[in-house]
């Protein structure tokens, strides 16, 4: 059998590293998105347009597959991941590995803590052999910082002294990656983390010391935390609470999770958050 990866989410943060690193292995690799003409792909990947909510588009990204990589997009009624795995599954495809997100089922993270759950229990259902990755808080988030920074301003603070086990996006990459060809990964949920737990005001450190400026941070409190919400992201009512619940489950403590899982599949430690701003800075410089 031809081996066939489908990447969906290929041009987003994970996907399309996970499209590089496969295709750097020689794998045959098919990547989805709604705009094939915008897809910067490497030589030899298949680029498909498609839509999640496009029955049809799915049906034909997903023929002829072995492998599929399943980034849906959040929402309130987790219809993305349940078309993705409805797709995989009709096709046949035998090896799925979704991207779902940490806490994912804890009521207190509010209402993103139920948006993979229903993903997660179609993959298992699926027949399919089936990895789950719960990635903690993407380093690559404080490239929101990038305006605040340039000017010299304070960036933004929505979860106080609250740690998280933030990860570098590429080490989720490289464990997808390795899940979609590596069938001993399958029947297992991991909770990606980097090596430490780190809170806004202590990537604001790292970032300073590497920059080599300072960067400070300005608290919000709950209703500067929703202002912000719906003037600087542009959220909804709904979604921003969603985000002022999630951000006081951060604060208060309960996401300073750091777990084992990036080491123990990619057998190295997990990138550190200045490794991170090291290899990053140039964007926050204006380079």
């Amino acid at each position: 059998m031809v081996v066939m990866i489908l990447v969906t989410g290929a041009t987003g943060t994970t996907g399309s590293e996970v499209v590089r690193q496969l295709a750097a292995r020689g794998e045959k690799v098919r990547a989805l998105t709604r705009d094939p003409a915008r897809a910067a792909v490497p030589s030899g990947v298949e680029v498909v347009r498609g839509d999640y909510l496009d029955a049809d588009s799915l049906e034909r990204a997903m023929s002829g597959v072995t492998a599929a990589y399943l980034v849906g997009v959040p929402d309130g009624e987790a219809q993305h991941d349940r078309a993705l795995v409805a797709a995989a599954r009709a096709a046949g495809v035998p090896r799925l590995v979704l991207l779902s997100a940490i806490a994912t089922g804890d009521p207190g993270v509010g209402p993103f803590g139920s948006w993979h759950a229903a993903g997660e229990e179609a993959v298992k259902e699926s027949g399919a052999e089936w990895t789950v990755l719960r990635p903690s808080s993407f380093a690559s988030n404080t490239l929101s910082w990038v305006p605040a920074v340039g000017a010299g301003q304070p960036v933004p603070n929505m979860t106080g002294a609250g740690a998280q086990g933030v990860i570098d996006p590429r080490d989720v990459s490289e464990a997808a990656a390795l899940a979609l060809t590596d069938g001993r990964c399958a029947g297992r949920t991991y909770t990606l983390t980097g090596p430490e737990a780190i809170s806004v005001p202590d990537q604001a450190a790292v970032l300073a010391a590497v920059l080599g400026r300072p960067v400070t941070t300005r608290d919000l409190s709950p209703d500067e935390t929703l202002d912000h919400l719906r003037t600087a992201w542009g959220l909804d009512e709904f979604s921003a609470e969603g985000v002022l619940t999630a951000s006081a489950y951060v604060r208060d403590g309960h996401n300073a999770r750091v777990t084992e899982d990036v080491p123990e599949l990619l057998g190295r430690p997990a990138r550190t958050f200045r490794e991170w701003a090291e290899d990053h800075k140039g964007a926050f410089a204006g380079e």
